[in-house]
């Protein structure tokens, strides 16, 4: 059974995973356009809900699904790789192209999904997303549309970072928020709805 979270529209559920409880946020029409939502070492699947994004996202017309990751929020550590997390969420909540949102340390689990299953989604956002030296070998030339959202005071993943994936990936582009630090899409939330909402509108038409 789900259960409304503060919004009728916002339904909490969970699903099994490798006998793991995953624990998820989600709102509306199963239909729309997807967008996956992950989260950073201080957050949860709810961050998303709370600052709003998840009701932006559905009043758009979109299919909204933040996840907590395994050992975080009311999610069960589980025995599968990253790379398997993240395959066995789209396998099981049929999520058909969707729009990856990738937060800070999510990227231990959003680059080697990108980097493996990139035929998989309509695109990729990553919002001061860790690991892009670590990858960045596997990155170079992958062409999926991508969204790199930095604050311009970040001191954890400098903006150079950005810079780097960008060069990395073709289709890649940048947008700094200015006076924003590591968390800028919870720091700047209406600057960073407005371009999550432009990208996503600018490849809608890999799901027609």
């Amino acid at each position: 059974m789900s259960k409304s979270i503060m919004d009728t529209n916002i339904n909490y559920k969970c699903l099994e995973l490798e006998n793991a409880r995953i624990h998820y946020l989600e709102t509306g029409k199963k239909n729309a356009v997807s967008v996956l939502l992950l989260h950073g070492a201080s957050f949860t699947a709810h961050t998303w809900q709370e600052i709003g994004t998840l009701d932006i996202l559905t009043t758009q017309g979109y299919r909204a699904v933040a996840v907590d990751i395994p050992g975080y929020g009311r999610s069960q550590r589980i025995s599968v790789s990253n790379l398997g997390f993240l395959r066995g969420i789209l396998n099981k909540l049929n999520l058909n192209l969707p729009i990856l949102v990738s937060p800070s340390m999510s990227g231990g689990y959003s680059f080697p999904f990108v980097i493996d299953d990139f035929d998989k989604l309509g695109g990729f956002v990553a919002v001061s997303t860790v690991g892009i030296e670590r990858f960045q070998d596997e990155l170079k030339g992958i062409k999926l549309p991508t969204l790199a959202i930095w604050g311009s005071n970040d001191r954890i993943v400098p903006i150079e970072k950005a810079d780097l994936l960008v060069e990395l990936m073709p289709n890649a582009q940048k947008v700094i928020l200015t006076d924003a630090g590591h968390a800028c899409y919870i720091q700047k939330t209406e600057e960073f709805h407005k371009h999550l909402i432009k990208f996503i509108k600018s490849i809608d038409f890999i799901k027609e």
